[in-house]
């Protein structure tokens, strides 16, 4: 268990935020680097996926921003220059989940357990950080004992925190066995954070299914309902299948002892990671 202490000094905002005249509010994985210069032609271009949104969703986006603003700066946002009236746009309804320390981490997680366990059919997650907890870990397998189909992208050897990719290996054992696909991204750092639930809700933004974004640091996912734009996402995520390399049972059973090791030492960091 981590120190409460300890998790107020590690935490950070992570947050992929921009939001434009109140209106228009963007979000999804992307940083300002060049690691986000194009569309993972080579091995320095990340592979990702960013989102604009319009609507009233966009008011949740302004709070959010406020929040941290307030925290950092001392400072409140107000007045119509920052919150114009809210327009409708399309037909899609969307809700935006915030987790922050102290208190508002457990919204994040109790959202993604949540949805894993209302699955039916699919499960399709993406990851730029796959190192679920105790819990996570036993939903997902609780859904393939339902019967639902579960896939899963991470990045391969290109990944930026090698560490967090040996400690998600560790744990591959048990989902493997209980026919979770696993797919490891090849031609660069696989960076979205993904959730497809059947093909009915998309969750999308800057949390990633491990202990770091559940636990410690301020994080935003939009979770938006609706077969259709459920597809378009199934649609993405099956086109960086096809970019992706299947890690089977064998293989991984099969791991060099010092690859066992290293993963094994890196486990023990999962909290933090």
């Amino acid at each position: 268990m981590s120190h409460p202490a300890h998790d107020r000094v590690n935490n950070r905002t992570h947050r992929k935020l921009l939001v434009v005249d109140g209106h228009v509010a963007f979000t999804g994985g992307v940083g300002i680097a060049d690691n986000w210069r194009g569309n993972a032609r080579n091995p320095d271009e990340w592979r990702d996926t960013h989102y604009r949104v319009e609507g009233p969703a966009v008011s949740a986006f302004q709070a959010a921003f406020a929040e941290n603003w307030l925290e950092t700066t001392g400072e409140t946002l107000q007045g119509d220059k920052f919150y114009p009236p809210p327009e409708p746009a399309g037909a899609l309804d969307a809700q935006l989940i915030l987790s922050s320390q102290p208190n508002g981490s457990e919204d994040m997680e109790l959202m993604l357990l949540a949805a894993i366990a209302a699955s039916q059919d699919h499960l399709r997650i993406g990851m730029a950080y796959f190192v679920p907890d105790d819990i996570a870990l036993q939903q997902i397998l609780d859904a393939r004992r339902r019967g639902v189909a579960v896939a899963v992208i991470v990045p391969n050897s290109l990944t930026d925190v090698p560490l967090t990719r040996k400690a998600s290996r560790y744990f591959w054992g048990a989902l493997l066995e209980a026919g979770v696909r696993i797919f490891e991204f090849q031609p660069s750092m696989y960076h979205p954070k993904l959730l497809i639930v059947d093909d009915v809700l998309a969750s999308f933004g800057s949390a990633n299914l491990d202990e770091r974004s559940l636990r410690l640091n301020d994080e935003a996912t939009l979770n938006v309902y609706g077969s259709d734009f459920a597809k378009t996402q199934i649609d993405i995520f099956d086109k960086d299948l096809q970019r992706s390399r299947q890690v089977t049972l064998e293989e991984w059973r099969a791991r060099p002892v010092r690859e066992k090791t290293t993963e094994w030492l890196a486990s023990w960091l999962r909290p933090q990671l």
